[in-house]
């Protein structure tokens, strides 16, 4: 609990809040402010760019009843520097799709597999 309202007071200034309350284990983050700016700034453009950081992309588009949900939801094993670093990871997301969409709209760009087509890959498994 005390990790989850950490992240969320640091990350709330640049990243829509989905709901402004104390949060017990997890919280919601949206894209919002990023695709007002450029709509292919989405939340799994965000996500992917996690990846660069060495961060697990968190879960992305639920709950459904909040669009570009990013659900952030820290365990409480992680320590202070860990969630530090999240959050300097996540705040250098926001400032790069105001400077530089283009390097989150690609991401991810230091993994093994760099983006994949979704919708094909789902059609057409190999």
């Amino acid at each position: 609990m005390l990790n989850a309202n950490y992240l969320k007071e640091k990350l709330k200034s640049a990243y829509h809040l989905a709901f402004d309350a104390l949060c017990k284990h997890e919280f919601v983050l949206t894209s919002k402010y990023q695709k007002e700016k450029d709509s292919h700034l989405n939340t799994l453009a965000i996500a992917k760019r996690l990846m660069d950081y060495g961060f697990h992309p968190p879960t992305v588009y639920f709950p459904l009843i909040v669009q570009e949900a990013l659900m952030i939801e820290p365990t409480e094993t992680e320590d202070k520097a860990t969630l530090d670093k999240f959050i300097d990871a996540m705040l250098a997301i926001a400032k790069e799709c105001e400077e530089n969409p283009d390097l989150v709209i690609n991401a991810p760009h230091t993994t093994p597999v760099l983006r994949v087509d979704e919708t094909t890959a789902n059609r057409s498994p190999n």
